[in-house]
């Protein structure tokens, strides 16, 4: 039986959770029993446990608060990685902060991307679902617009099953694109409140627009999102690129394994990642399945996919 024994019951509240409600989590991660007693944690199993729940312990005193699922299974990932290959990451510089609420990175990787946020005008991220990159990329950019750095975010993406042809659907362009963009304003209800949004809209902070109307544009003093860019064309993306004045920032997501474009169609954001790698300013951050902290389940579903 391998114990550890916290310190003060601080660290062991920000560990375990409130009424220990991570405890269960934890023995599904470890497939063993876990039992707490006083200001300790025990397990017969897996031989790792003790270096597990250390590895928890310093993270929880770093971070100041109770750790979640998702930040409890990335170091999991990460207990068994070779540690001079991950980067360590600060929670104070890497903080993002949105109205009353702050968004710090869950892995490596996220921290390195919010990093780059910071530093360039253009910022691909690329990689499998639920490794936060939509979210951070909307944390940063209402954290751009909230402090005045700049005017409005433009919210785009193709509409690959609409064929980029929204004239047939119902409702005006607000309404026709909202099912499209239903993942991006999901990161924003977690950071504003309803009340907040409707107002941003309301007075032009926020827009939406169809990827194929942009053409001919030049935004100026915006963050640009274009999430799904891995369906984008070749053209599409050139001419989404080029619609940046000096004053805005792209920022592009996408996961190049989930292409829904015409077999004879290639993919934008694949070709653009090929040819804009050393372009100053422009920044490339390529996420795995191992920065997957949406859920255990979800990395286990990706990984059976990718080995089909």
């Amino acid at each position: 039986m391998q114990s550890v024994y916290f310190d003060d019951s601080q660290t062991m509240s920000w560990v375990l959770g409130i009424n220990d409600r991570n405890v269960s989590y934890l023995e599904i991660l470890l497939g063993s029993e876990i039992f707490v007693r006083g200001n300790s944690i025990s397990s017969d199993k897996p031989s790792f446990f003790s270096d597990f729940i250390d590895r928890l312990i310093k993270v929880a005193k770093q971070r100041e608060c109770e750790l979640s699922e998702s930040e409890i299974f990335m170091e999991y990932q990460l207990l068994n990685c070779d540690d001079s290959l991950i980067k360590p990451f600060s929670k104070k510089d890497n903080c993002i902060n949105v109205s009353s609420k702050s968004v710090y990175p869950k892995s490596p990787k996220q921290a390195e991307f919010i990093n780059l946020l910071n530093l360039n005008q253009i910022c691909f991220a690329v990689g499998p679902a639920g490794t936060g990159k939509t979210f951070l990329a909307i944390a940063h950019a209402l954290s751009q617009l909230l402090t005045g750095k700049k005017q409005k975010i433009v919210l785009t993406r193709p509409v690959v099953e609409a064929g980029e042809s929204l004239g047939f659907l119902p409702g005006d362009l607000s309404q026709k694109l909202n099912p499209y963009l239903k993942p991006l304003y999901d990161s924003m209800e977690y950071l504003l409140t309803p009340a907040q949004i409707k107002k941003l809209e309301e007075n032009g902070s926020i827009e939406i627009s169809p990827l194929a109307y942009m053409r001919g544009r030049s935004i100026n003093k915006a963050v640009i999102i274009l999430d799904e860019a891995q369906n984008t064309t070749k053209n599409q993306m050139k001419m989404f690129l080029t619609r940046l004045s000096e004053s805005s920032q792209a920022i592009i997501t996408g996961d190049i394994t989930q292409i829904d474009l015409p077999k004879k169609s290639e993919s934008g954001l694949v070709h653009a990642l090929s040819i804009l790698h050393d372009i100053e300013s422009l920044s490339i951050t390529e996420f795995s399945k191992n920065d997957i902290i949406r859920s255990r389940i979800v990395k286990e579903i990706i990984s059976c996919y990718d080995n089909e």
